[in-house]
């Protein structure tokens, strides 16, 4: 028999890769095999599967997005195969609790799923697009370790009694003049000025890593989406560079409903009948793109309706007319809408921020797509 489709189900790890393939002629997966974690295998693998198939079936790989990333994918694609990264929140999964897990079992369902389509496929980012989201999430990842530092520093200061007096906040100039002015005892001292090293070497990174940014942001093929996403309150260089580069085609989604869900901001529901029990936010998709916009939510909790900073308007200089108005009236209604939440209706605050940040992604998905009416 001649196949014209075969699909490859592949359950990939670090050092190996479970192979297998399927064909919606039989309908079951069959030659499963295991391999060494490289490319060159999943060749040899459907080379040697068209001695079953024959030499015109066309090969179809896939597997789930997972540590490997995208250099799978490209390896195969550069090799003339053609692959798919499946999402794994999409895939159709076995009802009922699973009994057995295997990779040979994964490899079979990753299979299934592509052969029926009962997946959706994960966006693959240009090669500018991923090192720029690798460089801005490297930069993350350094004022994470800013912050864990600043936590021991109070740490050390409290345990042994030194307490800052002063008015001003944690953090100000006044308050690092007065912990680098502290005299501890012994070997107290050391370890207060190796922890100021450290707050001083990271502050320093992070100020490099943002002047970089800025100049990534420069790029032509940034610019003028980074400049449009800043009209909004809360969206600086490095938040609205991070989306566009982690996003990409903003056009694959129909509509702003669907940006929202696929970023997981969209409330779950689980209902049956009658009753109704509405859940919290999915906490599907992109994770680093729905803290962003958490966080950059938490700008509208301050201020008044109406009011822009002097920041904000330098952010919005040079931009089209429409798209400042169209950043104007997210920023007035997603201001109004978080007083209302809290002020009227006693939502919770995280509640509310949560609320604004999906609002914010179906703005943000106008402003991009040119839906700004």
């Amino acid at each position: 028999m001649k196949y014209s489709t075969v699909y490859v189900g592949m359950d990939v790890h670090k050092e190996s890769f479970s192979l297998c393939c399927y064909t919606n002629e039989k309908e079951q997966a069959e030659y499963p095999q295991k391999v060494d974690g490289h490319y060159s295998k999943v060749i040899n693998y459907i080379e040697a599967m068209r001695f079953h198939y024959g030499d015109d079936a066309l090969f179809i790989c896939g597997y789930e997005a997972g540590c490997l990333g995208f250099t799978l994918y490209r390896q195969l694609t550069d090799h003339n195969v053609k692959c798919v990264i499946l999402a794994p929140t999409t895939m159709l999964q076995q009802k009922g609790k699973k009994k057995v897990k295997t990779d040979k079992r994964d490899a079979a369902l990753i299979a299934r799923c592509l052969a029926h389509h009962d997946y959706s496929p994960v966006h693959i980012p240009t090669e500018q697009d991923e090192q720029t989201k690798e460089y801005i999430r490297m930069r993350d990842d350094h004022k994470l370790a800013l912050k864990k530092v600043k936590q021991q520093i109070l740490s050390f200061c409290l345990r042994h009694n030194y307490r800052f007096d002063g008015t001003a906040n944690h953090w100000t100039q006044a308050h690092l003049r007065w912990l680098k002015s502290l005299k501890p005892k012994g070997l107290y001292a050391e370890i207060l000025q190796e922890y100021l090293l450290t707050y001083d070497n990271l502050t320093d990174k992070l100020e490099r890593f943002d002047n970089r940014i800025e100049e990534l942001a420069s790029n032509e093929t940034y610019q003028e989406n980074v400049h449009k996403l800043s009209c909004f309150i809360g969206v600086r260089t490095v938040t609205a560079l991070a989306v566009l580069t982690e996003i990409g085609d903003f056009k694959r989604f129909a509509s702003a409903q669907h940006f929202a869900s696929y970023i997981g901001l969209t409330p779950g529901e689980d209902s049956s009948g009658n009753d109704q029990h509405r859940l919290g936010i999915t906490k599907a998709g992109n994770r680093h793109v729905r803290s962003l916009l958490v966080e950059a939510a938490q700008s509208y909790s301050r201020g008044q309706i109406g009011f822009k900073s002097k920041a904000l308007k330098t952010r919005q200089n040079g931009n089209p007319p429409e798209a400042i108005a169209y950043a104007d009236k997210a920023n007035e209604r997603l201001r109004r809408k978080y007083y209302r939440m809290v002020l009227k209706n006693n939502k919770k605050t995280n509640v509310a921020k949560t609320a604004v940040a999906r609002e914010l992604a179906c703005f943000m998905w106008g402003m991009i797509t040119g839906n700004v009416a």
